[in-house]
């Protein structure tokens, strides 16, 4: 953790990621990958599917956005591709039941997820940060069990800078006086300090590869922790 100029501003805001942050997300996309890579062996090597739905995702996050619809239309998108037309209306069914059985599955939180939250909600303005399809975001919210622990709730098309600086003066005292927790140092991480906000970023096992980059260590504004059990006494030194 670097040192400077921002460590004498107060922290009032603190906005968290949700997926692969607060609650298990990527695992479920890799299982559904390994279900899809089995439907279509016969036609194609899974490293080389992979590589195929990947660009998919890519191409199509301007169209369907973020989450599990669009990665259902990738995979059917990526499906026809690699048959050339010939894809099994068989295969197009079980994708599209995999597709619905990731958007039933029941929320998992992340270890000292809640009580990270429910500790830091008592001296500081809580908002959920995420992207995706709204219907579905609203859902793993509400079965999380966490809803009432947030001041707010923003769900977003896309996480950038200037929509960081938006949310933390809508909702605080702008974005030097607050800090945005997440698993994406692309999406959560970097833009928020762009913005002027802390970025703290929350390492998770799995993290989808259009979600990587390098992290600004040595940036006054930049943390990095092992869990969300640390974040408390970070906050504190801090504030």
């Amino acid at each position: 953790m670097g040192a400077g100029r921002g460590m004498s501003r107060a922290i009032t805001t603190i906005g968290f990621d949700a997926d692969d942050t607060l609650w298990q997300n990527e695992r479920f996309f890799r299982m559904t990958q390994e279900r899809f890579a089995a439907l279509l062996a016969d036609y194609t090597e899974a490293d080389r599917l992979m590589e195929r739905l990947l660009a998919a995702e890519k191409r199509n996050l301007g169209h369907y956005g973020f989450g599990i619809k669009g990665f259902v239309l990738s995979m059917i998108e990526t499906a026809i591709e690699v048959t050339e037309d010939r894809v099994p209306a068989s295969v197009i069914r079980e994708l599209l039941a995999a597709g619905q059985e990731m958007l039933r599955h029941p929320i998992e939180l992340m270890p000292e997820a809640r009580e990270a939250v429910e500790s830091l909600a008592a001296d500081y303005r809580i908002l959920l940060i995420t992207k995706g399809d709204l219907l579905d975001q609203e859902r793993k919210l509400a079965q999380s069990g966490l809803g009432d622990l947030f001041d707010g709730v923003e769900i977003v098309s896309d996480k950038t800078a200037p929509r960081y600086d938006a949310i933390f003066a809508r909702h605080g005292e702008g974005a030097s006086h607050a800090a945005m927790v997440g698993n994406s140092l692309k999406s959560d991480v970097i833009p928020a300090i762009e913005a002027g906000a802390w970025g703290v970023f929350v390492p998770h096992d799995l993290t989808w590869e259009l979600e990587h980059a390098e992290p600004p260590r040595g940036h006054a504004r930049f943390a990095e922790l092992q869990h969300l059990g640390e974040l408390p006494d970070l906050i504190a030194a801090l504030g």
